[in-house]
This record gives C-alpha cells, sequence and structure tokens, in this order.
C-alpha cells in the first residue's frame, strides 16, 4: 500500500478535486482537515521545502486574515509569515499532497498526478465537469 497524505479542505474545490484524483487509484489516503488539525511548524516548513516552493507561495493571499494583517508587505519574514500560517491556518495554501514520489502544492488539482505511484483506475472528470483522466485512466492533455 502506498503512503499518501492530503492535507485538505472539504470546503474547497480543487482540495476535493484533488482527493477524488487520488481516491481513482484505488487508495485512500490519510486525510489531513488542515483547519481542524493544522500541521506543526516543523511539518509546515517540510511541506513548503519538500514542494519546491517559497513561503509567499504558500500562502493564500485571498482571505481576510492575508488582508487584515497587510501581509502583503515586503518586509515580513519567512518566520514571521509561517507564525501567521499557524495561527491562521486558512492562510496555508491547499491541497499539499505527500507521496513517496515527492511534495505538491496540487493547484491545479491535476498535479496530483506526477507524484501518484499509481495508474488512475478509470475516467475522472473534475466537479466543474473538465475531464482530466479519459476512460482507459489516460491523462487528458
Amino acid at each position: 500500500m502506498a503512503d499518501i497524505t492530503i492535507y485538505h479542505n472539504p470546503a474547497c474545490g480543487t482540495s476535493r478535486n484533488t482527493l477524488a484524483l487520488i481516491r481513482n487509484t484505488g487508495i485512500e489516503p490519510t486525510v489531513i482537515e488542515y483547519l481542524v488539525s493544522p500541521p506543526t511548524y516543523d511539518v509546515l516548513i517540510q511541506l513548503i521545502q519538500d514542494a519546491n516552493l517559497t513561503v509567499r507561495e504558500a500562502i493564500r493571499s485571498n482571505v481576510d486574515p492575508y488582508h487584515d494583517l497587510q501581509l502583503e508587505r515586503e518586509d515580513w519574514s519567512d518566520e514571521q509569515l509561517i507564525h501567521f500560517m499557524l495561527k491562521h491556518p486558512i492562510l496555508i495554501n491547499r491541497p499539499f499532497v505527500v507521496t513517496t514520489l515527492g511534495t505538491r502544492l496540487c493547484r491545479p488539482s491535476e498535479l496530483v498526478l506526477d507524484i501518484l505511484p499509481f495508474a488512475q483506475k478509470g475516467a475522472f472528470s473534475k466537479e466543474d465537469g473538465e475531464q482530466v483522466i479519459d476512460q482507459n485512466g489516460q491523462r487528458i492533455q
């Protein structure tokens, strides 16, 4: 069995699509609802590093805490931004997925396909109807 973890927000369509693509391989991942159970400081830093992102790339800018805290200011350090993300988990961009093949921030959701250790088992369309996987389990480009 593959060890796959998704940092998930069930209210987010991209996160739901990513989870569905993982399940389309026949694997049930470990699902961490990060708004309920935020990652620790060390885990969050590891996710960002392993996904090869900057802290700014891992932070959500379209949510109230971002604007209320004026996080667009350039003088915030990465360390300070991480602490804001831990205090306000809605600031953590999602979904992060961790597999044996790597870690990705799966925006768009199809990015998860690059790190899944198993093939898709059938057709898949996103919630908006966009077909991503054909009836043979192959990615549509």
